[in-house]
């Protein structure tokens, strides 16, 4: 299956919620994931953003990037092995300091965004065209930030708010929650850190939150602007906090919760993987007699 391809059949396959899984899982691949919700801006802006794509902001990174997002899950930095800070320069954030992502970087302040709640729950869903065993950090911009301004080291705190280590992949996606700040209003990013314990890659995103100002927040439903959370993929219906984990839609799964400090969870994945064959077996079998009750009627 070509690249671009099996790109494309990842993105759909999480944002869809497809009966068939792709055959191609378990198989070797050159990129590996990326947030689609919330949705990060190399999903946004990709081929296979929607309507998302042809935002302003999208349009401008695609020019300043000088080529689409083909490569949406490829965003990966080998060799950092937790140095961050030293690796990925201030201003390039967001592109992993990688010039194949550098319209990722622009600073401004009509990104794609997701609307969440200070203190709520965030459900995480990152798609991964191929599994790996590492841990996810989670950061965000600190009060005050400016998205005007190009994304420093210094928006972001020393800790991460929420981590997860070697949550399970299902359905082609890394599904996790965590439970954001109380004390953020206005537009901010969520920084993704995927360190990789089975390679040696980092991979990197932002993706954009919309906090509601005070008085929002203060108004509530009855002044007609609901703090509610919409979803931007599919993804965990039950709300949780990282001391209390709940069932997710799918009585056969419970996602992980983010941890809330910064110590390294012991490695190994928290749920056997699906074997790329037998998995394959299983839910094409499934997908065909569907697919032959519906011609029958």
């Amino acid at each position: 299956m070509p690249r671009t391809t099996a790109h494309r059949t990842a993105l759909a396959a999480a944002l869809t919620a497809p009966l068939l899984l792709p055959l191609w899982a378990a198989a070797p691949a050159a990129a590996h994931g990326a947030p689609t919700d919330p949705v990060s801006r190399v999903v946004a802006c990709s081929p296979e953003g929607g309507d998302r794509a042809g935002s302003a902001a999208c349009r401008a990174a695609v020019a300043a990037n000088g080529a689409p997002f083909t490569a949406w899950d490829n965003l990966r930095v080998a060799g950092v092995a937790g140095r961050d800070r030293e690796r990925v320069p201030d201003g390039k954030l967001c592109s992993g300091g990688l010039p194949a992502y550098r319209g990722l970087d622009l600073a401004r302040g009509d990104w794609p965004a997701t609307r969440v709640r200070p203190g709520g729950a965030l459900p995480m869903t990152y798609v991964s065209t191929i599994p790996h065993t590492g841990t996810f950090r989670m950061y965000l911009t600190e009060p005050g930030y400016d998205p005007a301004k190009p994304l420093t080291w210094s928006d972001l705190p020393q800790k991460p708010f929420a981590q997860v280590t070697d949550p399970a992949l299902t359905d082609g996606a890394y599904r996790f929650r965590a439970t954001l700040p109380s004390d953020r209003t206005g537009r901010h990013v969520l920084y993704t850190v995927w360190q990789n314990s089975s390679t040696p890659d980092t991979y990197y995103s932002c993706s954009d939150l919309v906090f509601p100002e005070k008085e929002e927040e203060t108004a509530g439903p009855a002044a007609g602007k609901s703090p509610a959370r919409p979803s931007a993929t599919p993804g965990p219906k039950t709300a949780n906090t990282p001391a209390a984990p709940a069932p997710t839609a799918t009585p056969a799964s419970t996602a992980p919760v983010a941890r809330t400090t910064t110590a390294a969870a012991p490695s190994g994945p928290s749920a056997p993987l699906l074997a790329g064959g037998a998995a394959a077996v299983l839910v094409v079998t499934g997908g065909t007699a569907l697919a032959l009750r519906l011609r029958r009627r």
